[in-house]
């Protein structure tokens, strides 16, 4: 049984799918404390709504009719078990499934086994304060349809994230994007970063739910 905060159907505010429609289950729980968190409902029991078993989940993803499935949390990866619900929906080839995970987990062990998931990894910069939890041996086990998203919260993440990119060769390996902290580094900084470095294949993305909607607002 899995303890969940919060499912919906919306649209995905990042990734390679943003804009589209996508069903999302958020897991309570996670393994990091990061310093700008803005999901740190989720650690808290006394907000989970519901608690379902991968079955109970698999069978709300699919009465949405939406292909596109977010997990997210909290830490999906976290969760004890977790390998009920990758299993249901790695084998149906209708779903197009998103995990994002944290980074401070080995995706190796799950990707062998979920071969059709896609991993939307975070690298937590030095403002997270999460750094030392990084797993570094997950940028060697992505592959051409994951995502690392570097979470940016401040000029210096920049220079770090550019740092990472360049010594583990990442646009060669899989798609890859800045992801700004709302309200924490101005987007211009970021763009003329990346014309000064010349980052190729790297992408500046927004959380489009914080644009349309109240940035506080949950179930969006």
């Amino acid at each position: 049984m899995f303890n969940i905060i919060e499912k919906f159907v919306s649209i995905d505010g990042e990734g390679p799918t943003a804009g589209e429609l996508a069903t999302f289950i958020r897991f309570q729980g996670c393994n990091l404390r990061c310093s700008w968190c803005d999901t740190t409902y989720s650690f808290d029991k006394s907000e989970i709504t519901e608690v379902l078993s991968a079955e109970e989940i698999y069978d709300y993803i699919k009465s949405t009719g939406v292909s596109n499935v977010t997990l997210t949390g909290g830490e999906p990866l976290f969760q004890e078990n977790i390998d009920e619900v990758l299993s249901l929906l790695n084998d149906d080839k209708n779903l197009v499934v998103h995990i994002e995970t944290n980074g401070a987990i080995d995706i190796l062990p799950f990707k062998e086994k979920y071969p059709n998931i896609i991993f939307i990894l975070d690298y937590k910069l030095a403002s997270s304060n999460m750094t030392h939890l990084m797993k570094l041996d997950n940028f060697n086990h992505v592959t051409n349809k994951d995502v690392y998203k570097f979470v940016l919260g401040s000029n210096e993440d920049l220079q770090e994230s550019y740092e990472l990119i360049t010594k583990f060769n990442l646009t060669d390996k899989c798609l890859v994007y800045f992801s700004p902290v709302f309200g924490a580094i101005e987007l211009e900084d970021i763009v003329e970063f990346m014309k000064e470095k010349n980052l190729n294949k790297v992408r500046l993305q927004v959380q489009l739910h914080k644009v349309i909607w109240d940035p506080n607002m949950k179930g969006v």
